[in-house]
């Protein structure tokens, strides 16, 4: 897409292994100033769920003349991809740009490039993707939830986090962590979903027995929870859909039944860790950004509110050039997942010409990577540098979403000499590049106590014990 220059942007901090990368925030900020010289068309974009909550974006489009065509689609179908997964809706209604629900219509169906993201919106809503011209006003936002008090901390409970590599378990007493546990596991590729809930049951067995008795069970898990259901995880991703209907979408519910019926809740791992950091910043408008086996977000809002959002960051985009990777999963280009991940990593050790076997696993070459970072090597200093360049590029286009004030950054690729690096680039980037959010916005890692066991803590506090 040679059109893609004319937009006249130029990156002061191009990413030192990726010549092709093109930033979303750059491009929509230059795309805005040619709108403003142009003349702004205003559109709004109302995102509705079936039971009528939702929200409103409101945004700018170039006139609708050929001439911008190209432009007008992609500003406005990456901004769609972006609500749909940030924030989550089954029906879409436009005003301002009637020209554009035809392309917008066919990309998101059954048949159109974006089908997985109409598969996923009609697995999780049950109500299969809509775009149409027209205006309903939301009868409020999605359902949240207050941040974890003191209150939310009493008695004796279990929490636990599932990620993709390794699940965590900590029993908790009045808010103190009295044992914690790590059990490595590969969940992503099983077809049998009892491997799934023979580890999740195994590693509560590990943590209840450290507890007088369980009063309550709080869980974080990459992936889309309603009412403790499964909806959307990529946990379960190698289960077929009818096993996954059958077997996985109540496990949560079965698994709670084992345990009398506690009270019990699990939600997505990304508000949970932003739930963590709300606690320990003590504020609000937190956005948690976990860069480990995948991307995981949560957002805890400026009245330290987990506001019922998707937050499923991993598949918005954030790379606009036309050669792009392509997520493994969903199959679009320039998702979040293959810049700020352990994938990201993994992408870049060819092209950073360090020796590793590419038949070893993600997690196992990350730490071939952190090796060699710390034993000097600036082959691997290039990718962290790189990393963060994506990192500070891609803040720009969260914060056309999010309001923040916070930016806490953890996960496995975070760790060590190369974490640190990787979050001064990112900074140097905000600073040069866009001065006015680098002032507004904190980059932080998590404090050690946090990092050990904010998270279990975090967890354990979610179900309110009666």
């Amino acid at each position: 897409m040679n059109t893609l220059s004319q937009l006249h942007f130029r990156l002061r901090h191009q990413p030192e292994l990726d010549a092709d990368f093109q930033p979303a925030s750059l491009w929509t900020q230059a795309y805005y100033d040619l709108a403003s010289e142009l003349g702004e068309r205003p559109v709004e974009i109302c995102l509705l769920r079936p039971d009528g909550t939702g929200s409103v974006h409101r945004d700018v489009l170039l006139p609708a003349v050929e001439e911008y065509a190209e432009w007008n689609r992609l500003h406005l179908e990456r901004t769609i991809k972006f609500l749909l997964w940030s924030r989550g809706g089954s029906r879409i209604y436009l005003i301002g740009a009637s020209e554009l629900i035809p392309f917008l219509s066919q990309a998101y169906s059954p048949s159109g490039e974006r089908a997985f993201d109409y598969q996923f919106v009609d697995r999780l809503f049950g109500d299969g993707l809509t775009i149409q011209e027209g205006y309903i006003e939301p009868v409020g936002g999605p359902k949240g939830e207050d941040s974890s008090d003191d209150s939310k901390l009493k008695g004796c409970r279990i929490g636990f986090d599932l990620g993709g590599s390794d699940r965590k378990c900590a029993a908790v007493i009045d808010g103190e962590v009295v044992y914690s546990e790590e059990v490595p596991w590969d969940p992503y590729f099983e077809a049998d979903p009892s491997y799934h809930y023979e580890g999740i049951m195994d590693s509560l067995k590990l943590a209840a027995v450290h507890l007088p008795r369980v009063d309550a069970i709080g869980g974080s898990a990459a992936g889309v929870y309603v009412d403790n259901r499964v909806k959307v995880a990529s946990l379960f991703r190698g289960v077929p859909a009818p096993v996954f209907e059958r077997r996985v979408e109540n496990m949560f519910l079965e698994i709670a039944r084992e345990w009398g019926d506690v009270p019990f809740r699990v939600v997505n791992d990304g508000d949970v860790s932003a739930m963590a950091g709300a606690m320990s910043l003590g504020d609000g408008g937190v956005l948690g950004l976990a860069m480990g086996t995948s991307t995981a977000v949560g957002y805890v809002d400026l009245d330290r509110r987990i506001n019922g959002w998707l937050s499923e960051l991993a598949f918005v985009p954030i790379d606009y050039s036309p050669d792009a990777p392509a997520d493994e999963w969903s199959g679009d280009q320039g998702c979040a997942v293959q810049y700020l991940s352990q994938q990201g990593v993994s992408r870049l050790i060819p092209k950073s010409r360090l020796k590793i076997d590419p038949v070893m696993g993600k997690p196992e070459q990350l730490v071939e990577v952190q090796n060699a970072m710390k034993a000097g090597d600036e082959r691997a200093a290039r990718i962290y540098r790189t990393l963060g360049s994506y990192l500070g590029y891609a803040i720009p286009q969260f914060a056309r979403f999010y309001e923040m004030r916070h930016l806490q950054l953890l996960g496995r690729v975070l760790s060590g000499e190369g974490g640190c690096l990787l979050m001064e680039q990112a900074q140097k980037v905000l600073r040069d590049e866009f001065p006015d959010l680098a002032e507004k916005v904190i980059l932080s890692t998590p404090d050690e106590k946090t990092k050990r066991h904010g998270q279990a803590i975090a967890a354990a506090s979610l179900p309110e014990i009666r």
